[in-house]
């Protein structure tokens, strides 16, 4: 924390939007948050198949192995109650809990007091993933098209495309209601994509300028800060992993009729839950 501090007294905190290059593979530039994203994915590896093969073999179990499975089992009951159905739940339960993993691993290593004051020629050799606006577009794509797939795989191709499609003849209300989902599909994309990448970014800096301006004290004034983005990095990793789920679920409703009679109990439950996340 003290080599984290140690900037010069009339030099400014180093703050860019944008991941920087390190150095290029051929046209391909190495950014300082794709070194740290191989770290964060080397760990996130180590941790998944080291767990496996614990629960497979049956060998006691560490701290870690508790929990990670105490987590995944969590996280697997809040998908099968959003879902309502067992099948359902075990097929979309593994894209969520991997996106949750995902985060949380790489906001947290994001955030080591290494990150930052280490420098190649001039700009930071270490960056977080998740504070990378590509990665988060990246993972509200896949959410968003994983969506679309579960409700083409459910309701078939024109069934999926009657959600956005109808007539404007003989029902104008549900035409327009169709385009209004249309562009909500498309906010949904923006608003997880800036969401992350907003909060981890916004940590990143608050834990730079508190180091700028305590200096050497940071050692005393940091930890507290560190303490609450592990918890913020908490909390937006399940906010992604519930809004992800909760995606995936609406698109599974049917849209044969618009009164609330024709909503299944399950398909009511997914709607409160879609207006309690937003």
């Amino acid at each position: 924390m003290t080599q984290f501090a140690a900037t010069e007294a009339d030099a400014a905190p180093h703050i860019s939007i944008a991941a920087e290059p390190i150095f290029h593979i051929g046209s391909l530039a190495i950014t300082n948050s794709m070194i740290m994203g191989v770290m964060g994915y080397a760990l996130l590896l180590w941790i998944f198949v080291y767990t496996a093969r614990v629960v497979k073999t049956g060998a006691k179990r560490n701290k870690v192995v508790q929990m990670v499975t105490w987590v995944y089992e969590m996280l697997y009951s809040t998908v099968l109650q959003i879902v309502g159905d067992r099948e359902l739940a075990r097929k979309i339960a593994p894209l969520p809990i991997s996106l949750f993993f995902f985060i949380i691993v790489q906001y947290w290593i994001g955030i080591l007091p290494f990150v930052g004051p280490i420098s190649w020629n001039g700009v930071p050799l270490f960056r977080g993933l998740a504070a990378d606006l590509n990665t988060t577009f990246a993972l509200a794509i896949v959410t968003m098209v994983a969506a679309q797939l579960y409700a083409i795989k459910v309701h078939g191709i024109f069934g999926s495309a009657g959600r956005y499609l109808r007539n404007p003849i003989k029902d104008p209300a549900g035409a327009f209601e169709g385009i209004l989902e249309l562009i909500a599909e498309f906010s949904r994309l923006v608003g997880l994509s800036f969401r992350l990448f907003g909060n981890v970014f916004a940590g990143e800096v608050l834990l730079v300028i508190i180091a700028f301006l305590t200096k050497y004290a940071a050692v005393a004034a940091l930890p507290p800060f560190y303490i609450f983005e592990l918890f913020i990095g908490s909390i937006q990793a399940y906010i992604f992993f519930m809004l992800t789920t909760v995606f995936i679920s609406l698109g599974l409703i049917s849209h044969d009729a618009h009164s609330d009679e024709a909503h299944s109990p399950a398909d009511t439950q997914r709607i409160a839950a879609s207006e309690t996340t937003n």
